[in-house]
């Protein structure tokens, strides 16, 4: 849904998105000269050249990192009751692009916003658990037992977190043998959907971490889903498998789950010191339009810090720009 400062979203189909992203082209070395911090920075003399070559990413004209103007959100309205959830589908097949950093940041900056969140913990390498500092292995119960146990159920396995407001379905290795064992089941892929029904009342969003494949597990979470949130790495290799993610979205629109959409795409790792980087935000953004969001997740060190806290970054570093950046991207979520 758009509000007022938010422009109509165009469709993006799986045909034009691929032929849009096969127009990428990669700059040449000599293109990239001066693009990388050197391992020994040049320290110019003097307070007011210091201060000149400082590395801090430059907004010309008011523009952000994806070459557009800023569109106004605004500030989250309270609400007066809670449910029934939105269930988003954090998904990307590709790993390593910042899906469960983003799945527990969004989720903390959500409950800031006085929303009730069910994190669902969907990949057998527990990583989500991880990050809100559980141990998968020492579980006795996950999202498994509730998905192949019909004695139980989700509220026996649903766990508080750290946070306020913020609540989790924990996982282990012991889901990746529902993806056989549900190969045989009667309306495999609305497992996911039968599970949350019992709580969906309970929550404002419920936030699905999907793993990095297109199978059945991936298959229920966008059978679940009312969104699809794709975090994109500012790299050329993700950049080349958004299509098929695209494909697989149209094809359980179409199957199974009519009410799917994409809620945006999430630039994620990204560099404004590299032209690289930059290049890849164009042809995201050429490609997708305004269906991007308008927030960009740049690279820190922080986000590996809070991993090892266990706690997401606005309590671990609360005034971070990684922080900021989540904060601003929970606003764009509800705007939507």
């Amino acid at each position: 849904m758009s509000t007022p400062n938010q422009p109509e979203r165009p469709a993006a189909s799986a045909g034009s998105v691929a032929a849009n992203l096969s127009q990428v082209t990669i700059a040449t070395p000599a293109e990239h000269d001066g693009d990388e911090p050197s391992e020994t920075p040049v320290r110019p003399k003097g307070r007011k050249a210091r201060a000149k070559n400082r590395l801090k990413p430059r907004e010309d004209d008011g523009l952000g990192p994806t070459g557009r103007p800023r569109r106004e959100i605004p500030e989250p309205p309270p609400l007066e009751k809670h449910g029934p959830a939105q269930v988003m589908a954090m998904c990307n097949q590709k790993g390593g692009v910042g899906k469960t950093t983003s799945t527990i940041n969004l989720g903390a900056a959500l409950a800031e916003c006085g929303r009730r969140v069910l994190l669902v913990d969907f990949d057998p390498q527990g990583a989500l658990s991880v990050g809100l500092g559980i141990q998968p292995h020492e579980l006795d119960q996950t999202v498994y037992n509730v998905i192949m146990e019909r004695s139980v159920v989700i509220t026996d396995v649903i766990r508080k977190t750290s946070v306020d407001g913020v609540d989790l379905l924990p996982s282990n290795i012991d889901l990746s043998a529902a993806e056989v064992q549900l190969v045989a089941e009667v309306g495999r892929e609305h497992t996911l959907l039968r599970v949350l029904r019992p709580v969906m009342n309970d929550y404002d969003y419920v936030l699905v971490d999907c793993q990095p494949s297109l199978g059945l597990l991936t298959v229920n979470a966008l059978t679940a889903a009312d969104g699809v949130i794709i975090p994109l790495e500012c790299e050329f290799f993700s950049l080349r498998g958004v299509a098929l993610l695209i494909d697989t979205i149209e094809k359980v629109q179409e199957r199974l789950n009519p009410k799917l959409d994409i809620t945006g795409i999430l630039a994620t790792m990204y560099d404004p010191r590299t032209l690289h980087s930059k290049e890849v935000m164009a042809r995201v953004v050429e490609a997708f339009g305004d269906t991007v969001f308008d927030t960009v997740i740049n690279r820190t060190v922080r986000f590996p810090e809070t991993t090892v806290a266990g706690e997401p970054i606005t309590t671990w570093a609360p005034k971070s720009a990684g922080a900021a950046a989540y904060r601003a991207l929970a606003r764009e979520v509800i705007a939507r």
